[in-house]
C-alpha cells in the first residue's frame, strides 16, 4: 500500500514537471519524423519493401530509433528521483517515514514506470496506425514494445541507483547515462574478433536481448535477463539508502 502511495506521488511530481511533457513532445515529433519517412521509403520501394512487411521495414526501424532516445531521455527522467530530495533535504524526512526501504524504492520506480507506460502507449499509435491497411503483425509489434518497455524499465533501475548515490541531479544525469553508453558499448566488444568470452558478452548486453524482442523472437530468457538486471539495482539503491539511514 505504501508503494501504491509513494509510486502515485512520484508520478503527479513527474507530470507536473515541464520536462516531462517536453520529453514526450520531443519524443513524438522525433520518432513521429521516423516514422513517416522510413514509411514513405516502403512505400516506394518495388512491392512495398522488396519482400519485406511493414512490420519488418517500418515497425523495425522505428523501435531501432527508439533505442537511442531511451538511451538519452531515462537519465533525464531519473535524475531527480532521491539526487533533488537529498539536495532539498526531503530526503531525510522519507527514510524517517514509517516505511521500508523497499517500499520507497520500488516507489519510486514504479513511478517511473508510469510515465515509461504513457509514452509507450502514444508511440504504440504509430505503428497501429499502418493496421488497416497493412498486413501488420501485431505479435511482433507487442513484442516490440514489450522489448521497449523492459529496456526503458531496466535504465530507469539503473538510472535510480545513481541517483541515490549524488545530491546533485545533472551530476546524477550525466553519470546514468555514462553508464547506460557503456552497457550499450558491451554489446560492440562481444562481437569483435579475438575478444574473449565474446558470447557471454554479447549475452549480458541489455541491447543483445531487445533486439530478439525488436525482431519479434519472444523468448523467456530475454525477461528474466531484463527482471534480474533491474532486480540488481534496486536492490543496490536500497543498499545505498540503508547505509544514509544508519
Amino acid at each position: 500500500m505504501n508503494t501504491l502511495i509513494i509510486a502515485r506521488a512520484e508520478l503527479r511530481r513527474i507530470f507536473l514537471s515541464p520536462l516531462a511533457w517536453a520529453v514526450l513532445a520531443v519524443v513524438q515529433v522525433l520518432l513521429g519524423f521516423v516514422f513517416v519517412n522510413v514509411l514513405f521509403d516502403f512505400i516506394n520501394q518495388p512491392g512495398f519493401g522488396g519482400g519485406f512487411g511493414a512490420s519488418d521495414v517500418v515497425v523495425g526501424q522505428v523501435f531501432g530509433f527508439a533505442t537511442i532516445l531511451v538511451l538519452l531521455i531515462m537519465p533525464l527522467m531519473t535524475m531527480r528521483l532521491f539526487a533533488e530530495e537529498r539536495k532539498s533535504g526531503t530526503l531525510n524526512l522519507l527514510l524517517s517515514a514509517p516505511v521500508s526501504l523497499t517500499e520507497i524504492v520500488l516507489g519510486k520506480f514504479l513511478g517511473v514506470l508510469g510515465f515509461i507506460v504513457v509514452l509507450l502507449a502514444v508511440t504504440a499509435l504509430m505503428p497501429l496506425a499502418l493496421l488497416p491497411t497493412t498486413d501488420l503483425d501485431v505479435g511482433r509489434v507487442a513484442a516490440g514494445l514489450l522489448g521497449l518497455l523492459l529496456l526503458m524499465g531496466s535504465f530507469a533501475a539503473a538510472g535510480l541507483f545513481v541517483s541515490s548515490l549524488t545530491r546533485e541531479p545533472t551530476i546524477a544525469a550525466v553519470a546514468s547515462f555514462g553508464l547506460l553508453l557503456l552497457i550499450w558499448l558491451v554489446n560492440i566488444l562481444g562481437y569483435q574478433d579475438g575478444v574473449p568470452f565474446a558470447e557471454v558478452i554479447r549475452y549480458l548486453s541489455l541491447i543483445e536481448h531487445y533486439e530478439s524482442l525488436r525482431r519479434g523472437v519472444f523468448n523467456t530468457a530475454d525477461i528474466a535477463y531484463y527482471a534480474l538486471f533491474t532486480a540488481l539495482f534496486l536492490g543496490l539503491t536500497v543498499q545505498r539508502l540503508d547505509l544514509e539511514r544508519q
